[in-house]
Parts: structure tokens; sequence; C-alpha cells
């Protein structure tokens, strides 16, 4: 039987926020910082194939074509909408990478096709199923020994920081949200077939608590 598709939450849950996206996270979710942060975990040593996952306006993955200008750098997004936005910056900032559009539990790729994947709050938007789906299916792209890098919301380190999530929770609903504020994550990564799973980072922001998770496909 074929398994259910469900469909993509938009990246501020509705379609007509989306051109405010980036102006959005910027101002409530140090968004500079820590994605440049998240780069920043990246290997030293240059990876031929890098994979954004959730590549959404392409902030992310601009910084990534910095840090490694001589490796093959690719996007990949649901939202046909936000791809047309992360192009116009690969245009304006004469930056060359790759965007397809394609599920993050189905993606276009061949098996072991990159040495690293990164994603920046791609998986608060997924089910706890599709979380672990697209896990798998990021397992399945990346070479043996390659490494994944998730910066996403995790588990509140405070009263504080967990009432400030609710905000997050009604816009991008609880269902998805649940597995992030009880910090599940790692476990998800874990079950997804990667070891040396951890948290490296921690980031307090006026919408709750944001963690950097990495860890390795076994070779």
């Amino acid at each position: 039987m074929k398994r259910q598709r469900h469909p993509y939450i938009h990246a501020l849950r509705y379609d007509r926020l989306t051109t405010l996206y980036d102006w959005l996270v910027r101002w409530t979710t140090r968004d500079t910082s820590f994605k440049e942060t998240l780069v920043q975990q990246l290997p030293r040593a240059p990876a031929s194939a890098i994979l954004d996952l959730g590549c959404g306006t392409g902030t992310l993955v601009g910084m990534i074509r910095n840090h490694y200008p001589r490796s093959a750098v690719f996007g990949v997004d649901a939202d046909p909408k936000i791809l047309r936005l992360a192009k116009r910056k690969s245009v304006t900032s004469n930056q060359e990478f790759r965007l397809t559009c394609g599920m993050s539990y189905d993606l276009p790729y061949s098996h072991e096709s990159f040495d690293t994947v990164i994603s920046s709050l791609l998986f608060h938007h997924l089910t706890e199923e599709d979380k672990l789906r697209t896990l798998r299916e990021v397992h399945r792209v990346l070479k043996r020994g390659g490494e994944l890098y998730i910066g996403d919301w995790g588990k509140p380190q405070a009263r504080l920081m967990r009432a400030a999530f609710l905000v997050i929770q009604l816009l991008d609903g609880f269902e998805t949200t649940r597995g992030n504020v009880h910090g599940l994550l790692p476990q998800f990564m874990r079950d997804g077939g990667f070891d040396d799973v951890q948290e490296t980072v921690r980031f307090w922001t006026m919408l709750g608590t944001l963690s950097v998770y990495q860890a390795r496909k076994p070779f």
C-alpha cells in the first residue's frame, strides 16, 4: 500500500507570509549568528558535495558556498515559492548552488551522493513519522562516514524559554513540535541509523531554545 504523502508546512505556516520569512527570523531567532555557528560546525576539510536540507530562502546555502567555495553545494526544499526567493539570492550574490524542489523524506538524489548534509529549522515542521523518514533518507544519500548537522528548536532550558516556545507551537502546530520540545531529536537521529549523536551548541532566543546537533553515518 502506498504511504500517505503529508503536505508540507510553509516556512511561516501560511504561504502569504513566505516573503516575510527572512525579516522575521532575523529579528526573533538570532538567525545570522545561529546559521554562522551551524556552518562553523562543519568539518575543516572541504567536502566534495554538501546538501542543505530544507534550504528555504537560501541564506544558509549561501553561507555554505562562501565557506566551501570549491565544493558542490546543493539545496532542496518542498516549497517552490521559497525556492524562487533562494534563486534570486543566488543571482544577486553571484553564487553558484543547485536548487531542487523535493520532499525531505523522498529526496531526488541517488544513494551516497553527499559528504555532508546540513539542515536549519526544518525538523520542527515534520511529524514524528516524517522526522524519522527524513532521517532515513538522509542516511541513504550520505556517504559512509558522512556527517549530518541539524539546527532546530530543542528542549527549553528554562521556564521562560518553554513559555516563549508556545508562540512557535501555535504557529507551526503542536504535533510537529512535540518531539523538539521534549528533546527527542537526538533519539530520532539514532533511530535513523546515525552514530556519535551529540548536541554541540544552544542558543537562547525570544522564541525559545535553538540547538545544534551533529551525527555521523557509520562506515
